[in-house]
């Protein structure tokens, strides 16, 4: 299915598209890893979306919740010596935003993380910016805010892969 796990890899997608199960497949095939989940369960439908993903996922996998500081996290869990999957950039975006966090600093602090890390590192996020122009400024900003910060991403990563109704696409790093 998949090549050897790259350094970086960004793994892109609209809802529902597969980019979660592809992504936990790579880590799986390189022997599995720490699931860092940046949601936050601030609602009942989203504590049921956390709860049907990690039953999905299955057991053997370490996962580490957090949603602001994804830079520290990442340094952190690599310690560990294993792959991390990320899940997602996007919901770590809007956290950011909600926060008022400067998101083009907590960005830059990401990737200078990545060229450090000693460990492979998967990225799921979303790809909003294919569909129609929202009709408010908050929805706007975060559509441009998820674009920035998806070619920031790819632009450091050694492997982009995008996913539409469940099928992989490389765009980069063949």
């Amino acid at each position: 299915m998949t090549a050897p796990l790259a350094r970086v890899t960004l793994v892109l997608g609209g809802a529902r598209s597969g980019k979660s199960r592809y992504a936990e497949t790579l880590l799986r095939e390189a022997g599995g890893g720490i699931y860092l989940a940046t949601a936050q369960a601030l609602d009942s439908e989203m504590t049921a979306r956390i709860a049907r993903h990690r039953a999905e996922r299955g057991h053997g996998w370490t996962t580490v919740e957090e949603p602001l500081e994804l830079a520290a996290a990442l340094e952190r869990g690599a310690q560990a010596g294993r792959p991390i999957l990320v899940d997602c950039l996007t919901l770590w975006l809007s956290n950011l935003m909600g926060a008022g966090r400067a998101t083009e600093a907590e960005t830059a602090r990401l990737r200078a993380v990545l060229k450090i890390l000693p460990v492979p590192v998967v990225f799921v996020s979303n790809e909003v910016g294919l569909g129609i122009v929202p009709d408010n400024a908050l929805a706007r900003a975060f559509r441009d805010e998820a674009g920035r910060l998806n070619q920031a991403i790819a632009a450091a990563a050694d492997r982009v892969v995008f996913l539409a109704a469940g099928l992989p696409l490389v765009l980069k790093g063949g």
